[in-house]
């Protein structure tokens, strides 16, 4: 071991190579240093395990380095080719912005803006105005507040609106989605105090009903994202249990997940209630997501009757939540798409993705392979062939959409070493793996994505 530590240059040493001081001159010297020590302690820990060669080439230490300072000045959040067919993939960064939202990102950016001056009489404003008329016009709420996310939203609701006193909540909505958030930890948080009722698969209105007292605050229901009971289930509606808070002068509130303000049943995506019924229906306050079947940035959306929400905006709890320029500059214009459902659908990537038919797909596929073939060796298959998407993010887990994909395969590679190659370029490319078959869905891959496919397909050659 001694030998092999005594092969490992100095510091002061390796920076006397050319490769070296071409780099020093081309990069901060306190980067350049962080990269030969990082590379110098992988190779003494190397000597520890007597994995370390006798002799160090000073080629192939001069390539650790600039592997090593390339991957140190490379931004640790950048851009992936997304092949899996999950629409909404949060560990992807969910919704795709349009490109209206990313202009105006852009914009408010790069100036001052008017966050909270009011022009009108120059006195300070509030930045929730930039959005809550649009969310109003949209949805046909009186009045609305946005966040930072839907987790942030429903405990502002319920600290807001039941701090101290009983929630009742359905035992089968007592979910835990990505992340470890669970709704009974956000109600502690909150101060509420969770009353649950019926069973995990059936829950009905006298349930309800006998859980009311004077301590109880407010109805929830909430939606159950990625988690599904099927078979012998039985859940109160949106109408019973709006009735049910009308007659005994409570409020109700529903955390609906996802927040779609389209009825997209008409594209063959159902099973998600747009947000305006919920509000048609009489729920006192609403909660959903900016960032999935929205579309839009991570947001946490508030909407609901004018008393409720006025009172919310004086709970302290609302700044540590707020939300900045950048998410209000992308939800707004996000948002204004929705003017018009056309354009909406046409505009804004998660919506497009969405209701993508099976048939502009596959002719997609066929572009995709043309392009990509010239620069592919020829012992690389690809092949197209017909398969599932899905919506992610936790909306509506059950629901497959018709894609097509393209299959590749290689002479000599498995499937696993397909992934993890692809996974090492440098714009990760990735797909997923079904029945032997290594897989990238049209559904999620945009024109985009070109460059970065033909440059994965390098690794066969």
């Amino acid at each position: 071991m001694t030998k092999s530590f005594a092969s490992i240059p100095k510091v002061d040493k390796v920076l006397t190579l050319p490769t070296l001081v071409s780099l020093l001159e081309t990069h901060p010297r306190p980067t350049v240093l962080t990269a030969v020590r990082n590379v110098l302690s992988a190779l003494r820990a190397d000597a520890v395990n007597g994995t370390l060669p006798m002799a160090i080439d000073e080629n192939h230490l001069c390539g650790l380095i600039v592997n090593e300072l390339e991957h140190i000045v490379t931004p640790s959040l950048h851009a992936v080719v997304n092949g899996t067919g999950v629409v909404i993939h949060t560990n992807l960064g969910r919704s795709l912005l349009a490109k209206s939202a990313c202009l105006q990102l852009l914009e408010v950016s790069q100036r001052y803006s008017n966050l909270e001056m009011d022009m009108e009489t120059g006195d300070r404003g509030e930045r929730y105005c930039h959005v809550e008329a649009l969310l109003c016009e949209l949805t046909g709420a009186e009045a609305a507040i946005v966040v930072n996310n839907n987790a942030a939203a429903v405990l502002l609701a319920l600290s807001g609106i039941a701090a101290g006193k009983e929630v009742v909540v359905s035992r089968g909505e007592l979910v835990e989605i990505g992340g470890s958030f669970r709704i009974p930890d956000v109600m502690r948080l909150s101060g509420g105090i969770l009353k649950e009722v019926g069973t995990t698969n059936r829950t009905h209105l006298k349930d309800y009903q006998a859980a009311i007292c004077q301590e109880t605050a407010l109805l929830l229901k909430v939606h159950t994202s990625n988690f599904s009971v099927v078979g012998f289930t039985a859940e109160v509606s949106i109408d019973q249990l709006v009735l049910c808070g009308r007659e005994n002068g409570i409020p109700v509130m529903a955390d609906i997940g996802s927040g779609s303000l389209l009825d997209l049943s008409r594209y063959g995506i159902t099973g998600e209630t747009p947000v305006q019924e919920y509000l048609k229906a009489g729920i006192d306050i609403v909660t959903c997501s900016g960032d999935k079947m929205l579309g839009g940035p991570q947001a946490g959306i508030i909407l609901g009757k004018k008393d409720v929400i006025d009172k919310l905006r004086k709970e302290q709890l609302l700044r540590a939540l707020r939300i900045d320029k950048l998410t209000l500059a992308a939800l707004e214009a996000t948002l204004r798409l929705y003017r018009d459902e056309r354009e909406a659908v046409a505009e804004i990537p998660t919506l497009r993705m969405l209701t993508m038919q099976p048939g502009a797909l596959k002719t997609k596929a066929a572009s995709y392979i043309r392009r990509i073939r010239p620069k592919t060796a020829p012992s690389v298959s690809l092949k197209i062939v017909a398969g599932s998407s899905q919506v992610g993010g936790g909306s509506l887990p059950l629901l497959e959409l018709p894609t097509f994909l393209i299959a590749i395969a290689a002479e000599g590679w498995s499937p696993q070493q397909i992934d993890s190659a692809f996974r090492r370029c440098k714009t990760p490319v990735l797909g997923r793996i079904n029945k032997g078959q290594y897989l990238l869905d049209l559904r999620t891959l945009q024109d985009a994505d070109i460059p970065a496919l033909v440059d994965a397909m390098g690794v066969f050659s």
